[in-house]
């Protein structure tokens, strides 16, 4: 549900509102925050069913025209793409020219499907992704230039900015059917990957399996969590019972005054956006 604010007249009396979407294949989500990034609307469309590119822009659509108060100028708008379509390059070994041939091996990838990439600086590591030239193609015709980035490269950026022990750790963000682990040591990237799951056993096999295989102990690792997960649910549940130090990862960014139920570990990417 979309969250109005008391006064839409005030709401469009400034051009300093920045518009944040986030676009996966199994929903989208909307931010808008203000000059002091103090949120001032949210909302998402949360889908049954994988979905395409072009399914995705008729709910895009759908969306701006069925709710007039988004309908605002915005001073930025950013694009983030939560897919499965990236890989990690190091810089060193990056070749723009060969984008696609990264991908090629662990994503179905079509021959005219665009490739690009965001540079994570702090590790010098590329994430090759394929945005939807659709829906960039529709927001750059509303909305002028704009920003995009894919979901790896918010997540990395945030919790290798915060994150300040030398010792392992492991992040873990959850989407509707699918979760990006993430595993720090002296503060250096050792693991970024994806994996899908259907039950909460999927998710732990491929967590204490990342765990052997860098021989982590889940007796001492403290795992921080975030996403589309909460205590007492059939994931959280599961991965308690077998991991020691479990602990949700929040953000400054609260929707508390738009959303007094809402949790701070949830929306991560949207919110660090």
């Amino acid at each position: 549900m979309t969250q109005e604010p008391d006064n839409n007249d005030n709401l469009s009396k400034t051009n300093l509102k920045r518009l944040s979407v986030q676009i996966s294949l199994n929903g989208l989500s909307f931010l808008v925050v203000d000059e002091n990034d103090t949120p001032l609307l949210f909302d998402e469309n949360k889908l049954t069913h994988s979905t395409t590119p072009e399914e995705i822009l008729v709910a895009l659509q759908s969306f701006f025209t069925e709710n007039k108060s988004w309908d605002l100028p915005y001073s930025e708008v950013s694009l983030v793409y939560a897919t499965n379509l990236y890989s990690l390059v190091p810089s060193v070994l990056f070749d723009e020219t060969k984008a696609s041939e990264y991908l090629k091996f662990n994503s179905k990838i079509l021959a005219n499907d665009y490739v690009t990439f965001d540079t994570i600086e702090q590790e010098e590591i590329k994430v090759v992704y394929v945005p939807f030239v659709n829906i960039n193609n529709w927001f750059f015709e509303k909305y002028g230039s704009f920003n995009y980035y894919h979901a790896t490269t918010i997540f990395l950026n945030t919790i290798l900015n915060r994150t300040t022990s030398s010792l392992p750790q492991m992040y873990l963000h959850f989407n509707h059917n699918s979760f990006d682990c993430v595993v720090l040591n002296n503060g250096e990237l050792q693991l970024c990957n994806s994996y899908p799951f259907n039950t909460p056993e999927d998710f732990i096999y491929y967590t204490l399996f990342a765990m052997e295989q860098l021989q982590l102990d889940p007796e001492r690792v403290p795992v921080y969590l975030c996403g589309a997960i909460e205590e007492g649910d059939p994931r959280y549940t599961m991965a308690y019972t077998y991991i020691r130090h479990l602990e949700f990862m929040g953000t400054a960014k609260s929707f508390a005054g738009i959303n007094p139920e809402a949790v701070d570990h949830q929306h991560f990417i949207l919110k660090n956006l």
